[in-house]
């Protein structure tokens, strides 16, 4: 009856429990894919932590001892294990054979482990057994006065429907996570990242924090100057305009803009001047009769 449990670890069969121990801290810093980038460490690792599982448990032991590699059909554990590479399907069947207590290893190459692997902090530094990563990560497009003055937007994930709040400033390609909305796994939930898109504006262009828009300005306040009222994200503002704006011109209004989510400072509001020149068919008919005769110009 072989003992293939036994040669996986390298111990004798009637090795004591601390020198399985032993053995098994020994083979799994060996072997650990985080450290050992061979093509073959990750099965190999599986494979010691399965053993270590059975060894280390004197019930299990004791199953094994009296049945050996019959318990895997007659094949040894090497073989055994390889058959049933995927993780799920090697813990599911190891534990209608030997029962409970086969909780599932996932590292950074994924994988099989047993319970056995904690208390390796110590010589190990501080690596302890981490579950199935089970967030998830999509994508939202927000309008564009969402992303300047935040509020709430709702969204469909995985068939449930949910609204999401967004920070005022928000930019193209941050990360808002949704603590609870993930993938779960034995009873936990992971988090749900959604990358934001915004979506562009048809009156606004962003830059940074700063924001850009044209407004127009009537011909005669362009030339002999006067107010404008211009509505902002925030208010209707009134702006003065000095006479011989010109067209294109930029008037620069400190504090309007996008607000910084680090600094808390918003950015400011730049308006480009768009003038807006009378219908001469709408004119007096002295005036374009003077304008004819006195403005510059071929």
């Amino acid at each position: 009856m072989s003992g293939s449990l036994y040669e996986t670890l390298g111990v004798k069969e009637n090795a004591s429990s601390d020198e399985i121990k032993k053995a098994y801290r020994r083979l799994a810093r060996k072997y650990h894919p985080d450290i050992n980038k061979s093509p073959d460490a990750e099965e190999k690792f599986k494979e010691i932590n399965a053993a270590y599982e059975i060894l280390s448990d004197p019930e299990k032991r004791k199953q094994y001892d009296m049945h050996g590699d019959n318990m895997f059909g007659g094949q040894n554990f090497h073989d055994f294990a390889s058959s049933h590479a995927n993780s799920a399907d090697l813990d599911e069947i190891l534990r209608n054979i030997f029962g409970g207590g086969f909780g599932g290893f996932s590292g950074s190459s994924g994988g099989f482990s047993g319970g056995g692997f904690e208390g390796f902090g110590g010589d190990f530094g501080g690596y302890q057994r981490r579950e199935p990563n089970l967030d998830v990560t999509a994508r939202i497009t927000i309008p564009f006065d969402v992303a300047v003055l935040g509020g709430t937007h709702a969204i469909n994930y995985d068939g449930e429907s949910f609204s999401v709040k967004i920070p005022a400033g928000i930019k193209n390609g941050e990360k808002l996570r949704i603590k609870g909305k993930g993938k779960s796994y034995n009873g936990k939930k992971g988090n749900l990242y959604l990358i934001v898109e915004v979506a562009p504006s048809n009156e606004y262009e962003r830059v940074g924090d700063d924001l850009y828009k044209d407004f127009d300005v009537p011909c005669k306040v362009a030339l002999f100057g006067g107010k404008v009222k211009v509505q902002t994200h925030y208010k209707e503002i009134t702006l003065k305009v000095g006479k011989n704006t010109k067209c294109g011109q930029k008037f620069r209004v400190k504090g309007y803009g996008v607000v910084n989510r680090k600094t808390g400072v918003k950015g400011d509001l730049y308006l480009k001047a768009n003038i807006v020149l009378p219908k001469v068919e709408e004119l007096d008919d002295e005036l374009v009769k003077i304008m004819k005769e006195k403005l510059p110009g071929d």
